[in-house]
């Protein structure tokens, strides 16, 4: 099987041409990016069999003539991560090689829908590839995190700013199917919210739960949540929004300049309130949702609905 996906890049906004996916993420085998070295570029992926496809984009396309050193960069616990410094800066990798490309396709296709909306910071990706033998890379910009803590009111506001940006007319869901950490997340297109969501994320996570741990009493819990949905969101006009999809805090930081940078994506469009799902261990304080909520295009008197509703859950 394989996935043959071009996208067209100008300047700070992203289109999807052309896209063919079948099968799952793990069985796509060839990939290939071809890019232009123009303001706009086309990028197409196929397997290749150069020794280390890695040094060879970096030392041509990437436009470097030396590397000067390469150094593992930590944080990482599902890919290994390493800095490549060149005579023309430095790039950030990352290599699997238990996994097919389709995986960091994904996060690519993310990172520039996310990039596309010149709201955050974010990695912009560069290349993505198969491994010799197995496994796969991803090439992107190296970004300098600084040492303080993130700007939470910033952090709150861009990403209100990107979600006001990024929205979606085919509904709720992504083009592709992507990875939350190593677990599977299913995007595909659905008209509505509820629908989306008790079938490709609550349902979906309750039935992997209940095959890999057997938990009865969690699977019957969540069956009876599921019911109530439709009365927890009646009335409620609900647009889809770009979403980051795990943005926990390591998925979050700053660059030197203090500005804030959000990284590792597993993107779809939903509810805006659906990315505030990992923010227990985020460390969001009030200046990250008074800044959030004074550039939300949600009106108030919904959230206080929806809150009420809730409650009686």
């Amino acid at each position: 099987m394989a996935l043959l996906l071009s996208f067209t890049r100008l300047d700070s906004s992203l289109s999807i041409n052309k896209t063919h996916f079948s099968g799952s993420l793990g069985r796509h085998r060839h990939i290939h990016w071809r890019c232009q070295p123009t303001h706009s570029f086309r990028v197409r992926m196929m397997a290749t069999s150069h020794e280390d496809p890695i040094r060879e984009w970096i030392l041509g396309e990437g436009g470097a003539k030396e590397i000067k050193r390469v150094s593992p960069v930590g944080g990482g616990c599902i890919s290994v991560a390493n800095r490549y410094d060149t005579d023309v800066g430095s790039f950030f990798v990352k290599t699997n090689r238990d996994i097919g490309p389709s995986m960091f396709e994904a996060e690519a296709i993310g990172l520039n829908a996310m990039y596309s909306t010149n709201t955050i910071r974010v990695p912009k990706p560069f290349k993505v590839g198969p491994l010799l033998g197995r496994g796969s890379y991803i090439i992107m910009e190296f970004i300098d995190f600084g040492s303080s803590r993130t700007d939470q009111a910033k952090l709150g506001r861009e990403l209100a700013q990107m979600q006001k940006a990024g929205t979606s007319d085919k509904g709720f869901g992504f083009m592709v199917d992507n990875t939350i950490g190593s677990t599977p997340q299913v995007n595909s297109w659905t008209s509505d919210w509820v629908t989306f969501y008790s079938r490709h994320r609550l349902g979906y996570q309750l039935q992997l739960s209940q095959q890999q741990y057997r938990d009865n009493d969690i699977y019957e819990k969540g069956q009876r949540l599921l019911k109530h949905l439709p009365t927890l969101f009646k009335d409620i006009e609900i647009k889809p929004t770009l979403l980051h999809g795990d943005l926990w805090s390591g998925n979050i930081c700053s660059d030197k300049n203090n500005e804030p940078v959000i990284l590792d994506p597993a993107c779809y469009y939903g509810h805006n309130e659906a990315e505030f799902g990992m923010s227990w261990c985020a460390g969001f304080g009030s200046s990250f949702y008074n800044s959030y909520f004074e550039v939300s295009f949600l009106i108030f008197s919904p959230q206080t609905i929806c809150k009420q509703k809730r409650m009686l859950i």
